[in-house]
């Protein structure tokens, strides 16, 4: 049976990407996304729903990310959809949380800042800042990231 794991999202960054390394030194940057979707019900009211999205980005992507973003800052994101499982040490409960995995994004403004690099990627979804080529993805059989992995 055939699959297909693509996810595309343009948003508002939450909060600043956290910035974290693993025990082998593998930059790991977590993100909060902001994705609004807007539409006039049939009365003609102005709706909205926010809806929040976590993404975990790797290696110099990370780096690059953290580096140069902050809450409130816009970005288009190319990914995969990825699920973790993990028993509650409190409560010893299973828990799960659905996260993207980011393959490659764009800066989708200059952030009015001198150090920010130029935006030479709108339009071209695959493509990452010329300073961070894309960082191999995690082996698809890699054990998802805990608190143990990765001090967030």
């Amino acid at each position: 049976m055939a699959s297909y794991n693509k996810v595309l999202l343009i948003g508002n960054l939450t909060r600043d990407p956290e910035l974290k390394y693993t025990p082998k030194g593998t930059a790991v940057a977590r993100l909060g996304l902001a994705v609004n979707r807007r539409w006039r019900s049939e009365s003609g009211e102005e709706k909205e729903e926010v809806t929040f999205v976590d993404i975990d980005a790797f290696g110099r992507q990370a780096e690059v990310l953290a580096q140069y973003l902050k809450k409130g800052r816009p970005l288009f994101v190319e990914g995969r959809l990825r699920l973790d499982t993990w028993e509650d040490k409190n409560t010893r409960q299973k828990r799960s949380q659905l996260r993207v995995v980011l393959e490659g994004f764009s800066f989708l403004d200059s952030g009015g800042r001198a150090d920010a690099p130029a935006n030479g990627n709108a339009g071209r979804p695959n493509a990452a800042p010329a300073a961070a080529p894309p960082a191999p993805p995690p082996p698809e059989d890699a054990p998802p990231l805990d608190d143990d992995d990765v001090p967030f």
